[in-house]
């Protein structure tokens, strides 16, 4: 399997604990929850192997710096 399916695995596994425990609550934001709990730890895996270099962890995520930039400031990664 690839890296990516295992990635996949591990978020189908959590969607489905996540509507698991709705408890009669409808599902909401969705599409935020999840990225902001991949994003983040993401930013941060990479910006640790390229010794914080954020011209390089762009380059890695496929980003403009400044869009990195604004998204460690977002997470507070700056």
């Amino acid at each position: 399997m690839s890296r990516s399916g295992k990635l996949s695995d591990v978020i189908n596994e959590s969607l489905e604990d996540y509507f698991k425990h709705l408890d009669g609550q409808p599902p909401h934001a969705i599409y935020d929850m999840v990225l902001g709990c991949i994003e983040k730890p993401m930013l941060e895996f990479i910006l640790n192997k390229v010794g914080g270099n954020q011209s390089k962890a762009a380059e890695i995520l496929g980003l403009n710096r400044n869009t990195l930039r604004k998204k460690m400031a977002q997470y507070g990664l700056s």
